[in-house]
């Protein structure tokens, strides 16, 4: 994947951040990825040494509550905050290109992934039509329902897990354009392959 942040960048954003309020590290990591759309995710093992400087620093403070560690910025870390806000702007534009060019590569891989399966699809298709070509009559069409009944299973089960898991993330308010475009080409792909092995042969 492509450099994200470039040096220092990150460090400036995590400030930013917090400027509306003490955060977990874990609710950091998530304010990134839904800044990202989710086509990026940042590792604990990326986000936490950084909060870690940042405190030794004096721009946060770190306050444990349980097992987790809530981090606030300091006055000083303020400071430095406004001090910075023209190297803010310009990081806030870098990662409008970055979300652009990483939901471009989504976008391509899904289409690459979709191409792979139609063609897949295509040979069991062939294959199953010259299956029944010596299979016919009641044995055949028995079969044909049982098939049918099976993938009618299949298709429900996806509608409700996917329905479920689309109204969480709308709860959390994290569908993004990207997710609606990735969507689309999946089924679009997905309909054009189921149809090209329905074919009569």
């Amino acid at each position: 994947m492509m450099p994200v942040f470039a040096h220092g960048q990150l460090r400036l954003y995590l400030l930013a951040l917090l400027d509306s309020g003490p955060k977990h590290g874990y609710e950091l990591i998530t304010a990134l990825s839904d800044r990202f759309g989710g086509t990026y995710r940042p590792s604990p093992g990326t986000i936490y040494p950084r909060l870690a400087r940042l405190e030794e620093e004096g721009l946060v403070t770190r306050s444990d509550e349980g097992r987790k560690g809530t981090y606030a910025l300091t006055a000083a870390g303020r400071a430095e905050l406004a001090a910075r806000q023209g190297d803010l702007a310009a990081i806030e534009e870098d990662l409008a290109e970055t979300v652009r060019t990483l939901a471009d590569q989504v976008r391509d891989e899904v289409r690459g992934a979709m191409a792979g399966l139609r063609a897949d699809l295509a040979a069991a298709a062939q294959e199953a039509r010259a299956s029944a070509r010596s299979a016919t009559g009641p044995d055949a069409r028995a079969t044909s329902r049982a098939h049918r009944a099976e993938i009618e299973a299949m298709l429900h089960e996806f509608r409700d897990e996917m329905r479920a898991e689309i109204r969480r993330a709308d709860a959390r308010g994290t569908i993004g354009r990207l997710t609606v475009d990735t969507v689309r080409t999946v089924l679009d792909s997905a309909r054009t392959a189921i149809r090209g092995t329905l074919g009569s042969g």
